[in-house]
C-alpha cells in the first residue's frame, strides 16, 4: 500500500490526466466544465498538476492526426469515462485499464516520431582533449573540438542539430530541398550547402564562415526565429556574413558584430594548437580548458579582460600560463584539480 501522501499526489495526477484528455477530446458540457472548474479551484496542487500534465500532453501535437494517435487517444478517453462512471457510482475504481490507454498514447509520441516524421536524435561528444571527426548519415562532415557535444536530429524535410556545448565545423552536404541548422543555445544558424564552425561560450555564441552562404537568427519563445543580420546588413555591406568572416552574437542580449578573420588561424584548434591575437583572457581560458587536465578558473574578475597573444599547443597548460604570465601581473593558485587565477602583484 502507497503512504497516505504518495497515495493523494497519486489521485491528483489520475484527476488531472482524465481532465487533460476529456478536454483534448471534446468540448466540455456545462455540468463537466462545472466540475472541472470546481476541482481546480479546489486546490491549488490541482492546478499545478493539471498544467504538469497539460505540457506532456502538448508535445504530441504534432502527431495528434495520425490515425495511431486518434485510435489510441479514443481508447483512453472512453476507458476514462467507464473508470470515472465506476468511480462516482460505486467508489473507488480500478486505475489500470485507462492508465494503460494513457500510457499508450504517450508512447505513441516515440514510436510516430520515428515511423512518420524522422529518426531519433543521436549524440556526437567528445572528452577534454578529444578532438573528433565523424560523418553524418546525409554525408555532412562534423569536426569536434575537445568537451564538445551535438545532437543531430534528421528528418525527412530539414536536418537539425543542437550545439550543447563547445566548438563544431560543419562541413554541409548540399541539399537544398532540406536545409540543416545548428541551433547554439538560442541563436540559430542555418545553410543548405557549406563549410562553417559554431562555438558556444559563456554569454554568447561565434560563427566562423568558410565556403557559401547561411543565416543566423535569434530563436525566441514558441520557436520564433528573426534574422540577427537583416537591419546591419542593409545598412553596410561590410557587416554581412561572408567567407572569411567571424559573427559573434550575445545569446544574453541583442548585441552582434561582425568582422574579418584569419581563417588559417582560426581552423588551427583541428591541428592541436589554440592561437590567440588579442582575445580577452576568459575566451582564452574557455577554450584552453576543453583540453585542459587541470580546469583553469579566474577568481578575479579584474583579469578578465587582459588580452591574450601566442600560439599554444592544445593540453600544454603549463606553456598558457608562462605565455600569461609573461604579458600580464597573474599569480596562479594551485588547488587539487584547478588553477586558480588572480591579479599579481
Amino acid at each position: 500500500m502507497m503512504p497516505a501522501d504518495e497515495e493523494a499526489a497519486f489521485e491528483r495526477a489520475e484527476e488531472a490526466a482524465f481532465w487533460c484528455v476529456r478536454l483534448a477530446a471534446s468540448p466540455l458540457d456545462q455540468a463537466s466544465q462545472d466540475a472541472f472548474d470546481a476541482w481546480i479551484a479546489a486546490d491549488p496542487a490541482n492546478a499545478a498538476a493539471f498544467e504538469e500534465v497539460v505540457v506532456l500532453w502538448q508535445g504530441v501535437d504534432w502527431v495528434k492526426d495520425a490515425p495511431e494517435m486518434i485510435a489510441h487517444r479514443a481508447e483512453a478517453v472512453e476507458s476514462l469515462r467507464r473508470t470515472n462512471e465506476r468511480r462516482w457510482s460505486r467508489g473507488p475504481a480500478p486505475r489500470r485499464p485507462w492508465v494503460a490507454a494513457l500510457a499508450a498514447c504517450f508512447a505513441m509520441i516515440f514510436v510516430l516520431g520515428i515511423q512518420i516524421f524522422g529518426h531519433p536524435v543521436q549524440v556526437y561528444e567528445t572528452g577534454i582533449g578529444e578532438r573528433r571527426i565523424a560523418t553524418l548519415e546525409d554525408g555532412t562532415r562534423l569536426t569536434m573540438d575537445g568537451a564538445t557535444r551535438v545532437e543531430v536530429r534528421m528528418d525527412a524535410d530539414r536536418r537539425r542539430l543542437t550545439l550543447v556545448n563547445g566548438r563544431a565545423k560543419f562541413d554541409v552536404a548540399h541539399d537544398p530541398l532540406r536545409p540543416l541548422s545548428v541551433l547554439a543555445r538560442n541563436r540559430l544558424t542555418v545553410a543548405t550547402g557549406t563549410s562553417f564552425s559554431v562555438e558556444l561560450l559563456p554569454r554568447q555564441m561565434r560563427v566562423v564562415l568558410y565556403e557559401g552562404k547561411v543565416e543566423v537568427m535569434a530563436q525566441a519563445d514558441r520557436g520564433r526565429e528573426t534574422s540577427l543580420l537583416t537591419r546591419t546588413a542593409s545598412a553596410d555591406a561590410d557587416a554581412a556574413l561572408v567567407p572569411g568572416k567571424e559573427l559573434v552574437a550575445s545569446t544574453e542580449g541583442t548585441q552582434v558584430r561582425v568582422a574579418k578573420t584569419d581563417v588559417a588561424r582560426s581552423l588551427d584548434w583541428e591541428n592541436g594548437q589554440l592561437s590567440f591575437e588579442g582575445e580577452p583572457l576568459a575566451l582564452a581560458v574557455e577554450r584552453i580548458n576543453r583540453s585542459a587536465k587541470e580546469k583553469l578558473v579566474i577568481a578575479d574578475s579584474a583579469i578578465a579582460n587582459y588580452r591574450i597573444v601566442g600560439t599554444f599547443n592544445a593540453g600544454d597548460t603549463e606553456a598558457f600560463l608562462e605565455g600569461v604570465a609573461a604579458l600580464h601581473p597573474v599569480h596562479i593558485d594551485r588547488q587539487p584539480g584547478m588553477l586558480l587565477l588572480r591579479r599579481g602583484g
